[in-house]
């Protein structure tokens, strides 16, 4: 296996992973082009095919998932005029930690008139797991960002349940500059009892946040709620930035709300292909 394995004296002397990935695009005669590419350890980058203009990436961790102490990094920049969709291979698995915490570090430049659809498949948390996620990203002026970060509390078909753990998730995005979103997400410890009050989740067990950065934003604050209808979601609008809360009973059933609210936000476009249900 192709994977980056460290040695951590702070966790004794456990092999780590390690993995860095760097995609640039850039525009060249009417399409998105690729201008800078790297990779290293067990961060990988594949583009598939596309025919429309635009670029797809596609993020692979190729150690199998996250435990503690192991640290991914990617650093994404879309130039100017193009659009580029970044998903991940497949949902991305954090695992019991025995000592220290797992980083996982995403860095997004969109520059003018460029569009980046940050839509990576779901984070499954596993029992007394521990994860420090973290998203940077920076917009110009006119740029237009659309993210989605689900995350399932254990596999129910697998009768898997999240009594215990660490998970802290920090956004901060910029517009030219200056902050216009910001938000943390921690749960720590009592993992169970934190996620069944009804203040939180209800005793859900998978939960998402779709981000819309556009100045189109409040156009679709109502078409979206009619596709929610009756769903454990809510759909608010700021400005040029529009945030939905989603949550539901399993990972299936938050993917199939995701979905089409995915598909609307990307202006009829669907999902990419290994996001099918």
């Amino acid at each position: 296996m192709d994977v980056a394995l460290v040695r951590d004296e702070a966790v004794g002397r456990q092999q780590r992973a390690r993995g860095v990935g760097r995609l640039v695009a850039k525009r060249s005669a009417q399409s998105t082009r690729l201008d800078v590419f790297y990779q290293e350890g067990c961060a990988k980058i594949r583009l598939p095919e596309t025919f429309d203009g635009t670029m797809e990436a596609v993020l692979i961790n190729t150690a199998g998932g996250l435990t503690g102490g192991d640290h991914v990094e990617w650093a994404l920049a879309a130039g100017a005029e193009t659009r580029l969709t970044v998903t991940t291979q497949a949902c991305e698995r954090v695992y019991k930690a025995s000592a220290s915490t797992a980083r996982l570090e995403t860095r997004i430049t969109v520059a003018d008139g460029a569009r980046v659809d940050w839509l990576p498949q779901e984070t499954i948390l596993f029992d007394r797991s521990s994860l420090n996620r973290r998203l940077e990203v920076d917009l110009a002026a006119d740029a237009v960002f659309l993210a989605v970060e689900a995350v399932i509390l254990g596999r129910k078909a697998m009768g898997e349940t999240v009594k215990t753990g660490f998970f802290h998730d920090r956004w901060r995005v910029r517009r030219a500059g200056k902050p216009i979103h910001a938000e943390e997400t921690r749960l720590d410890g009592d993992v169970a009892g934190l996620t069944g009050e009804l203040g939180t989740l209800g005793g859900a067990r998978a939960f998402a946040t779709v981000l819309l950065c556009d100045p189109d934003a409040e156009g679709h604050v109502e078409p979206l709620r009619r596709l929610i209808g009756a769903g454990a979601a809510g759909v608010s609008q700021w400005q040029d930035k529009l945030v939905a809360r989603v949550v539901a009973d399993d990972g299936f059933s938050l993917r199939k709300m995701l979905i089409p609210i995915i598909s609307h936000l990307r202006k009829g476009a669907s999902v990419p292909k290994l996001w099918s249900l």
